[in-house]
This record gives structure tokens, C-alpha cells and sequence, in this order.
């Protein structure tokens, strides 16, 4: 392991790397449970079962391949908000079964492995604006962060404001105890968290997320029914989930995905196109500077880019991730991708592709034990996610806030990442932004051409699909 991943010349250990591949791995089991549920909607097409155990082998298979060809220490997965645009937007919204959508996912893994070969996945990175660029990390920070506060419900949907503070008061009866306990054990986790970090306690996140869950379950006793049917659903027999997986979802795609017969004679063959190619263009705008963003916002985080300030062996992780994507449309799952819970386990202390295979171990005994990973409360993850949210904040020290040119986009790609529920968006924003301003200031030149592609793109996609 030492000269495959280069421990210590990366200044980290066997036991550091498993401790934040296990808190990556805790940070994000939830896509398990979340991006099967999503697709559980489709009803009479797919089903929980087979969704769970397509996320869980492309995840296996995305993550090691990510470890193995660029020894970074990231993970990936089926991407939320890109689940969320296949289940209800192009399967409801547009009338595309499961399987045509699939076909879509396949496209988009398919031309991110021809870019990535060509080199040109690599200029379109180079093609974000240092102040977008610099922004990145704090955006995703916040974003995750914001995640983490929703996952614990201390934030919610009010109706008129969009979000705000989940009500506390037990004496009005506005609120239950069942409904505050999971919200003070985050609070109270991420405090933990702090302190063993302050007193520099290794696997200090991890055991936020332990102490949380064993806190969750020990207050439970003072909720009547808390444990009411508690072991009910409790399975060890995976053979169930893995058959509806081969007969359901596995090579879908190209059994009954090309079949758009009915799209057309619903929309004839014009509308067909128009749909297939600005459909296939959100997949793949997203699907890029979701990975873009998250690859820098995890590296910076853990101090791992280049003197350049360049991603290592970039071009290797884009290729793992272009490759995850094409194989998870096969399983039968939408869209896989660099997750940005990655960054858990960068803060633990995980440095090089170790942490990324230790990360697809324990999703290989999740993908077994489908009902216990469910154990896990959402509120201890929620603090892991929330106590690396606030570090990545550092890197806006070093952004110039006194020029507009610079903190204008900077400030929108920090702003519409956790606005927009997107890193890409907050991206397209930042780096639109920065392209308009340039002009009216008579720095056209400056921007390169490739800055200037990809603004039209992201437009062509907020216009064309949102």
C-alpha cells in the first residue's frame, strides 16, 4: 500500500486513510436510501431494491476506480439534484419511461470519456476564472452545509420565506420533543466535533457521527413508540434486492432504452430532437461542473493541489468519473458523479486513494445489508456534513472582496451553490457574471475563448431546460 498509494510521502497512514474512507463512506450511505427512494416513485417500472443495489455497485465501482487512477481520496455516487432532474423532470415532466432516460445518462457518461481522452475536459477547467475558481470551495462548504442542515430538519420550508428556523417551542405546542431531540443531538454533535478538533483528537468527525447516532438512540427511550416496530424491517437475505436488480434495472438501457416510439408519436420526430439534445446538454453541463467543482472544493480542502493550484492527476479522476457514469447507466442509475460529501473524510485526514477504497469496502457490506444501513440517523450525518462545511470557508480570506470584477463572481458562486441546490449553477452564475463584467469594463480580451463556449452553453441550458 505504501508504494501503490505513497503514504507517507502524502504524510498520512493506513489507519487514518480507513477512518476517513469509513467517514466518507457514513457522510454519504444516505444516497443509498435517498436516490432509491427517488426512483421508487416510478412506480410499475423499477423498484427501491433494485435502485438500492444499482446505486451501491456503481458507487463500489466509481470509487475504486477514482482511488485506483488518480489516488485521491474521493468517493462517488449517483448525484442528488441529477436524480431528481431524471426521476421528476425527465420521466414525469417529459413523458420518457425509466429506460429512455437511461439512454440519456449513457450519452452523457459516453461524451465525458471522449473529452476526457481528447484533453478537453481539462481546458474547460482551465477556462474558470481565478476568482470563480477560488470561490469554489466556500460555495460548497455552504452548500453542504446546508445539506447537512436540512438532512437535521433545524431547517425547513415555511411556505413564505422559503426557509427558515424549525419551531422549538414545546410550549405552545407548536412543536414535539420527537421533532426537537434529532435537531439538539446535530447541534450538539457538531459542537463535539469542534471541541475533539480543537484538541486535535483523531477521527474526530467519525466520532461526532458515532456519538450522535448512539445520543439518537439512547433519547429515543424518552419518546413513547420511539422503538415500536423497530426491527421489523430488518433483513439479512440480499438474494430479494439483487434479483429485482438483474431483472429490473441491470442493462436496461439497452433492452428497452431506445425505444422512443411513443415519445414521437406523441411529440413528433422535430420535438424528439429538440428534447433529446437540450435534455442530453443538462445532464452533461451539470454532470461536468458538478465534478469540476467538487474535484477543486475537496483538494483545496485537504491542501492537495498542485503549486499551480491545479488538481492532481485530474485528468485521470475525470476519466474514473466519466466511466462511472456510463457504467451506472447500465446498473440502471442515474447519473454518477465526484460527491461533495467526499470532503467529510478529506477533513478527517484521508489523502490518497486508500481512503477512496476504503470508502467502496463499506459500501460493498452496505449493498448486503440494505435495512441496517438505514440505522444510521440523518441527524449525526448532518453534523459531519455541517462541521466540514464551515471548513471549507477558509479559502474566502483570499479572495479580494474590495474589486467588483473579482467579488462579484465570487460572490455569486458562494451565494447560488446552496440557493440553487447546484455547484454547477453557482458556477455558470459566477462565471457568467465575470464574462458580462469584463465586457462592460473593457476587458474583453481577457476572457478566453473556452470562458466564452461554456457562458453560452450554461445559458442555452437555464433557457432551453430550467
Amino acid at each position: 500500500m505504501e508504494k501503490f498509494f505513497h503514504l507517507r510521502e502524502h504524510g498520512t497512514t493506513v489507519r487514518t486513510e480507513i477512518m476517513a474512507g469509513l467517514t466518507t463512506f457514513m457522510a454519504m450511505a444516505y444516497i443509498l436510501m435517498v436516490n432509491a427512494g427517488m426512483f421508487a416513485n416510478l412506480e410499475g417500472q423499477v423498484t427501491y431494491n433494485a435502485v438500492y443495489i444499482a446505486t451501491a455497485i456503481s458507487a463500489i465501482f466509481g470509487t475504486v476506480l477514482i482511488g485506483l487512477l488518480s489516488n485521491l481520496p474521493l468517493a462517488q455516487a449517483s448525484g442528488m439534484g441529477l436524480n431528481a432532474f431524471f426521476v421528476f423532470t425527465v420521466c414525469f415532466g417529459m413523458g420518457l419511461t425509466y429506460a429512455n432516460a437511461l439512454v440519456l445518462v449513457l450519452i452523457d457518461g459516453l461524451i465525458f470519456i471522449l473529452l476526457t481522452v481528447t484533453g478537453l475536459r481539462r481546458k474547460i477547467f482551465n477556462a474558470i476564472p481565478p476568482a470563480v475558481r477560488m470561490a469554489i470551495p466556500a460555495g460548497i462548504g455552504l452548500f453542504i452545509a446546508f445539506l447537512g442542515l436540512q438532512n437535521s430538519g433545524l431547517v425547513v420550508d415555511n411556505g413564505a420565506t422559503l426557509v427558515s428556523l424549525a419551531s422549538f417551542n414545546l410550549y405552545s405546542g407548536t412543536a414535539t420533543w420527537a421533532a426537537i431531540m434529532p435537531m439538539l443531538v446535530t447541534f450538539f454533535a457538531v459542537l463535539a466535533i469542534a471541541a475533539m478538533s480543537r484538541r486535535n483528537v483523531k477521527g474526530s468527525v467519525l466520532y461526532g457521527i458515532l456519538g450522535g447516532t448512539a445520543a439518537y438512540y439512547i433519547l429515543g427511550l424518552t419518546i413513547p413508540g420511539f422503538y415500536d416496530g423497530f426491527a421489523a424491517n430488518l433483513s439479512f437475505n440480499p438474494l430479494v434486492a439483487f434479483q429485482e436488480f438483474f431483472t429490473l434495472s441491470f442493462g436496461k438501457v439497452f433492452t428497452e432504452g431506445f425505444h422512443f416510439t411513443p415519445f414521437i408519436e406523441a411529440h413528433g420526430m422535430g420535438g424528439f430532437v429538440v428534447m433529446f439534445i437540450t435534455t442530453s446538454l443538462a445532464f452533461c453541463m451539470v454532470d461536468m461542473f458538478d465534478t469540476l467543482g467538487t474535484l477543486y472544493g475537496a483538494c483545496a480542502r485537504g491542501n492537495l493541489l498542485t503549486a499551480e493550484g491545479e488538481i492532481p492527476h485530474i485528468d485521470q479522476a475525470m476519466l474514473a468519473d466519466a466511466c462511472a457514469t456510463t457504467f451506472g447507466a447500465i446498473c440502471g442509475t442515474s447519473t454518477v458523479t465526484t460527491f461533495v460529501e467526499s470532503s467529510a473524510g478529506v477533513g478527517e485526514g484521508g489523502r490518497t486513494g486508500l481512503t477512496a477504497m476504503s470508502t467502496a469496502f463499506f459500501f460493498f457490506i452496505a449493498m448486503f445489508l440494505s435495512p441496517v444501513a438505514q440505522l444510521i440517523p440523518g441527524c449525526a450525518t448532518a453534523a459531519a456534513l455541517i462541521y466540514v462545511g464551515v471548513l471549507m470557508m477558509a479559502c474566502v480570506k483570499d479572495i479580494d472582496w474590495t474589486t467588483p470584477d473579482v467579488a462579484v463572481p465570487a460572490f455569486m458562486t458562494v451565494a447560488m451553490m446552496p440557493f440553487t441546490y447546484s455547484i454547477s449553477f453557482g458556477i455558470a452564475f459566477g462565471l457568467i457574471s465575470y464574462t458580462i463584467i469584463a465586457v462592460c469594463t473593457g476587458k474583453a480580451r481577457e476572457v478566453k475563448p473556452a470562458t466564452w463556449i461554456i457562458g453560452i452553453l450554461f445559458a442555452l441550458t437555464f433557457f432551453l431546460t430550467h
